[in-house]
């Protein structure tokens, strides 16, 4: 617990822009939200690599975000049936599916589609609300924690050394 309590803080105190950790966190929440075999997981892990995205932000995301997409799977795969049964949009799907990419996506699944436009729906305000936090953090409470009583006493704990370990510089 401690070890990952130190990643954290190793990751928010980092010389890294805060887009580069927001949308390793936004890609993050992406993949755990949806079916791990998949076109998108493909896709999004692509997006990842080709671009200069935090990877601990991505991995600290992943393994929170799977654990409550799978709470939420029911969920997600009745709204992904609501969509799929919409008599209103029928026709939009059923000209989709004659086309062999949108075969390969598996959005006939209701738990992809479902999962999918979910995760798709939050990334962007995940995003903006992640790089404001990470702002906010780095102005302010960082600047005040650095100069309060408590980071002389914890300085003196085995937390502070294994953060200093992890981190490499020594500084809170």
């Amino acid at each position: 617990m401690l070890n990952l309590l130190a990643k954290l803080l190793k990751l928010l105190n980092a010389e890294t822009a805060p887009w580069q950790i927001s949308a390793g966190f936004v890609i993050g929440m992406m993949v755990g939200l949806t079916p791990l075999w998949s076109l998108n997981t493909l896709l999004l892990l692509l997006l990842l690599f080709a671009l200069r995205i935090n990877l601990s932000a991505f991995i600290l995301s992943l393994t929170l975000f799977s654990g409550i997409g799978y709470l939420f799977d029911p969920l997600m795969e009745s709204f992904g049936a609501w969509l799929l049964a919409n008599p209103t949009l029928i026709d939009l799907w059923t000209t989709l599916y004659q086309g062999d990419a949108w075969r390969i996506v598996h959005y006939n699944n209701t738990l992809t589609l479902g999962s999918s436009l979910l995760a798709l729906l939050l990334s962007l305000p995940m995003l903006l609300i992640g790089n404001l936090l990470i702002r906010n953090y780095r102005n302010h409470i960082l600047a005040w924690v650095r100069k309060s009583k408590l980071t002389t006493f914890l300085k003196a704990t085995r937390f502070y050394g294994l953060y200093s370990k992890l981190s490499g510089s020594g500084s809170l």
